[in-house]
């Protein structure tokens, strides 16, 4: 009874923290008659989450009236997926957008701030260096690495920039030694080369040096701030973790078949696959339709495990929870990978805590351990052992095996070498449950 209760609190918790979790916060004035400016923080690494968070940001923005957004920049890079699709909503906005490089706008971030209206760096910023690498670190394919070179030098063109910089900044093999940029470096461009070269509007110290070079001045300024729901988004939705949270939740699952009740590891996986569907549906991925072909998986599993159904329950429940991945996940190809990973992790841990701890808890009832020993009051054929010495006559000839009679009882029995004629005295030697074993005597 406390173990339902345990679980059903948890679930309520959890359920009742979904629910109370706000969805954007908004530092500001309410009431403005001035120009409204948002300022958009694009800080971290470069992922869907952020795209999401971007998303909302603008187009909450732009319902509020805001006369200007400015996109402030400190990112070390990220997934040109993602970079892709923020460059598309900020190509998509209406509104003037400013890009402004509070620190680095490296690889992904150069390409972020390409396609803002306008750029502004502060003082000691830098931005470039936008090779694309694959996850192992190495150069991408030469398709990627044309595809991202276009976009480079296409977001550079949107505002007449002389695209030649933004190439450097892609291919090492561009050669601009005035800028640091000698043949197999990439391009990386200080505040002040930025306005040299055009891929800067101005340098700005500060917000209020920022809304002066806009002609922005008393503008009334609002801040778009990621809340905790949306870090814990953008960090759940990183490639990296997804696995580590599938693996989390698919052995903490299995361990509580081998736990009594429901404990610490079905904790560790109901909250591991929690945060993962809830991340990923926080981020703009999926709907609830998801949380609900999860559970509809469980429950099939469930119903295998204790109510046997030739495996197509297992199957489906299997299928169903796949699927409710899938479905959750922004990538096909690494939401498979991760499930694969998960799969392999699960298998071996499953292995080791049965070898070293053997059948527990729910996992005793599906596992069968009991044995027809001995011990138990299981025989199948007596062994016996008060025949050996006996001396007897066949009654047929053995070839190896025949009958004898052993005082008034008559035995199939099985000679110990070859044949043994009829009516040869014979001794039993050993006895082996059904199996009585002789050897002929020699008359002296």
């Amino acid at each position: 009874m406390k173990q339902r209760s345990r679980l059903f609190l948890y679930v309520m918790v959890m359920i009742i923290g979904l629910l109370l979790l706000p969805v954007q916060t908004i530092v500001g004035s309410e009431d403005h008659e001035e120009a409204l400016v948002y300022y958009i923080p694009v800080e971290q690494e470069v992922e869907r989450g952020l795209e999401a968070f971007l998303d909302r940001s603008i187009t909450t923005a732009i319902e509020d009236g805001a006369d200007h957004i400015v996109l402030e920049i400190d990112t070390p890079g990220g997934a040109v997926v993602a970079a892709g699709n923020i460059a598309k909503i900020i190509r998509g906005t209406e509104l003037p957008i400013t890009a402004y490089v509070t620190k680095e706008a490296i690889s992904a971030g150069a390409y972020i701030a390409l396609n803002a209206d306008k750029i502004v760096m502060s003082p000691g910023s830098t931005m470039g260096s936008a090779a694309v690498i694959d996850g192992g670190g190495n150069a991408a394919d030469e398709k990627t690495q044309s595809y991202w070179l276009s976009e480079m030098r296409g977001s550079a063109e949107l505002n007449e920039r002389d695209p030649i910089y933004a190439q450097a900044m892609a291919d090492a093999e561009v050669h601009l030694p005035d800028y640091g940029a000698e043949r197999g470096r990439l391009l990386t461009l200080t505040a002040d080369q930025a306005l040299e070269v055009g891929y800067a509007e101005a340098v700005a110290s500060d917000r209020q040096e920022l809304l002066s070079f806009l002609e922005l001045e008393g503008a009334v300024e609002k801040e778009s701030e990621v809340t905790f729901a949306e870090q814990i988004a953008r960090f759940v939705t990183n490639p990296i973790i997804i696995p580590i949270l599938l693996s989390v939740g698919s052995l903490g699952l299995v361990l509580e078949l081998y736990s009594p009740g429901f404990g610490v590891p079905g904790i560790m996986g109901l909250s591991a696959l929690g945060l993962f569907f809830f991340g990923h549906m926080f981020a703009g991925f999926a709907g609830w339709e998801v949380f609900i072909l999860f559970g509809v998986g469980l429950l099939l599993i469930l119903i295998e495990i204790f109510i046997p159904g030739f495996g197509i329950f297992g199957i489906l429940g299997i299928g169903s929870i796949i699927g409710s991945m899938v479905l959750a996940s922004f990538s096909t190809i690494n939401i498979l990978i991760s499930i694969l990973i998960a799969v392999v992790i699960t298998t071996i841990g499953s292995i080791l805590v049965f070898k070293f701890f053997g059948a527990r808890g729910p996992f005793k009832k599906i596992v069968l351990t009991d044995t027809t020993g001995s011990e138990q009051g299981y025989i199948s054929n007596v062994t016996r052992e008060e025949l050996i010495g006996k001396e007897g006559i066949t009654l047929t000839p053995l070839r190896p095996s025949g009958s004898a009679v052993f005082g008034d009882e008559r035995l199939d029995v099985v000679s110990e070498g070859g044949y043994i004629g009829q009516d040869e005295k014979i001794k039993i030697v050993t006895t082996s449950g059904a199996r009585i074993v002789v050897r002929q005597v020699k008359e002296d």
